[in-house]
Parts: C-alpha cells; sequence; structure tokens
C-alpha cells in the first residue's frame, strides 16, 4: 500500500503577536468611539473638505457631500455620511462616464451601419435587385434578407437555376465590400423535416448557408477568410410561425455586412 504523506502542520506564531493584535484592535475601536462622541466644528471640517476638494479632488460635491454642515455636529451621523459618500463617489462617477461612453460608441456605430445600408440600397437599386432582397441594419451590420421559396425547392439546399442570377447581383454588391466580415446565415420555419438528407431544420438550414457560401466563393473574388456561413435552424423567426404567411418569411437566407466599427 503506498505510504501517504501527512501534511505539514501549521505552527502557531508567536504568542505576544495574540496579544498585540488585540491590542491594536481593542485601541481602534476606542478611537472611533471617542469620534462618534466628539463634537466638531462645523466651520474648520469645511475648510478641510474644501482643501481637499482643491488639491486632490475629493469630496467634490462640497457642503452637499458631508450634510451642508447640519450633520456635523453629531459624531454617529457625520460617520454615515462620510461612509455613504466615501463608498458612492467614485463608482457613481465611472459608471455615468462608462455609460455616456457606451452610448456615443453605439451612437457612431449606428451612424456607421445607416451610411452603409444607404450605399448598399443604392448598389441593389443599380442591380434591379430591390424587389428581392430586403435591406436593413443594426448598429452592428447591414442585413441583405432573400427569401427561402426563391433560393431554395422544398427542402432542399440545392441553389434554384432561377435563383442565381440573384445571388450573381447580390455577389457584386458584396465585392464593394470585400474588406467587411461577410456572414450568411441560414433559416427556417418550425415545421419539423426528416429525410434522406437532412435529419432536422438545423442541417437544412446550415447546408443552405453553406450553399450560398460555396456559390460566391466560386462566382466572386470575394476573400474566403472574410466569410462566414451558419445555420440558425428554426430558432430566430421574424414573423409568426402559426400563419403561412409567416413560415414563408422564416424559411430565408440572411447576409450581414459588418462595418469597420462592429465589434463582432
Amino acid at each position: 500500500m503506498a505510504v501517504k504523506r501527512k501534511p505539514d502542520e501549521v505552527k502557531p506564531g508567536a504568542a505576544w503577536m495574540n496579544t498585540f493584535s488585540d491590542l491594536m484592535n481593542l485601541l481602534l475601536c476606542f478611537f472611533v468611539l471617542l469620534f462618534s462622541m466628539s463634537t466638531v466644528d462645523a466651520q474648520k471640517f469645511e475648510l478641510i473638505a474644501a482643501s481637499f476638494t482643491q488639491n486632490f479632488s475629493i469630496f467634490s460635491g462640497g457642503a452637499t457631500a458631508i450634510g451642508d454642515g447640519i450633520l456635523v455636529s453629531n459624531g454617529v451621523s457625520q460617520l454615515n455620511e462620510l461612509e455613504q459618500y466615501m463608498t458612492t463617489m467614485g463608482y457613481a462617477s465611472e459608471k455615468t462616464d462608462t455609460k455616456d461612453e457606451f452610448e456615443k460608441v453605439e451612437e457612431e456605430q449606428y451612424q456607421e451601419s445607416e451610411q452603409l445600408a444607404e450605399k448598399v440600397e443604392e448598389a441593389a437599386k443599380e442591380e434591379k435587385l430591390d424587389k428581392e432582397v430586403d435591406i436593413d441594419f443594426t448598429s452592428q451590420y447591414v442585413l441583405l434578407t432573400l427569401n427561402g421559396a426563391l433560393l431554395f425547392n422544398s427542402g432542399s439546399a440545392e441553389v434554384r437555376e432561377e435563383a442565381k442570377p440573384i445571388i450573381d447581383k447580390v455577389g457584386v454588391i458584396l465585392q464593394r465590400y470585400g474588406d467587411s466580415l461577410i456572414e450568411i446565415e441560414g433559416h427556417t420555419d418550425n415545421v419539423p423535416i426528416h429525410n434522406s438528407k437532412f435529419e432536422d431544420n438545423n442541417e437544412l438550414s446550415s447546408a443552405r448557408a453553406l450553399a450560398v457560401f460555396k456559390y460566391l466563393l466560386e462566382t466572386t473574388n470575394l476573400e474566403p477568410a472574410m466569410l462566414k456561413h451558419a445555420g440558425r435552424g428554426e430558432y430566430v423567426p421574424v414573423a409568426d410561425n402559426s400563419t403561412p404567411e409567416g413560415r414563408s418569411k422564416n424559411r430565408r437566407v440572411e447576409i450581414k455586412i459588418y462595418h469597420t466599427l462592429s465589434t463582432y
């Protein structure tokens, strides 16, 4: 049987250290008690607070931060005021600054997307695609949506011959933004599918996204490293799956063009 090593025992410190630490704690409590029972000159306290404000940029709230002098004469209330102020003074400012910075960045991203969407819409009109492709945008990307029935037959992931000219025109637009990340997503409705090729809607949507991805690689000069594809199945609907019209809208392929300020 293997011999188990016994853990090393922790040796206690010198005995005088315990007494010394107790003494320090008692002294600290004693001085806190004295301070809480004391009466502080409000005028002198405000002068000290003003000095700290000027030299160290603390107590920036001035008299408001210390109760406007009303509670200074009461030591316990004064301690509570100081504790509350010291707890919140840094974090409140930091949270406000962070929120403002976040909103500023988001607004810049939104404006960038809006400008990109306008250019894509103009390009779609030039290619006479404005009826076949829906264009929208978020703060992160411009979204091109193609109806699934337009691209594929039911239950199939092979691009229809009639749809290839449409994808060709989309490819012309995408090549204008070849330096941007482009993501192709396949989506389905919630009607279950199970055939010899696909086990479920996840596989079908993935295969359709891959089919568009491969077709664009074959027919354009887009860099493969700047293209992504994914199947999202039935899990990101844009319409009500309880109606035929809603299911038709959910069967789609989305192409996202991310702009330079995107945080993908």
